[in-house]
């Protein structure tokens, strides 16, 4: 699937904007609502917030480097190969959620979480802006991340 980089960047730029819009809203709630859990096996907020954070912290490192070691030039047109286009549609918003098994090490159930884990996800999707504009400088056909090696060792 070809798609525009330029529209996918300022695309992926937009939706990183509405997550920070609404992650400042859940600063106004309090601690205890942030952690209340919807059921026994569900996540909090927090922990959902919190597991996306384990994500950055491999990945905002990861793409920083690439985009630095990166000697292309941008291109006009991004190919999102096919199972690149599956992972993508797999993690986008639904009405009803899937349920996926996540790592051990991606699990923040169980683990004391504040106010402060919205702050830390609220300075990676920053960074995360400023990556974007990086990457319509670069060739995204050309310039892949490294998966979380841990990821396969930690399940």
């Amino acid at each position: 699937m070809k798609i525009d980089s330029e529209k996918l960047i300022q695309d992926l730029v937009e939706r990183t904007r509405i997550n920070i819009n609404q992650v400042e809203r859940f600063n106004t709630l309090s601690e205890e609502l942030l952690n209340r859990k919807p059921g026994p096996d569900k996540w909090s907020i927090l922990e959902c917030i919190a597991h996306l954070n384990l994500y950055g912290d491999f990945y905002i490192p990861e793409i920083t480097k690439r985009i630095a070691k990166s000697k292309t030039e941008s291109t006009k047109t991004f190919k999102a190969g096919i199972l690149d286009n599956y992972f993508a549609q797999t993690m986008l918003p639904k009405e009803k959620l899937n349920k996926m098994k996540t790592f051990n090490d991606k699990n923040p159930m169980g683990s004391f979480l504040d106010k402060t884990t919205l702050q830390r996800f609220l300075n990676q999707q920053e960074q995360l802006l400023d990556l974007l504009n990086m990457a319509g400088k670069i060739d995204l056909n050309k310039t892949k991340t490294a998966i979380n090696s841990q990821l396969s060792t930690n399940q």
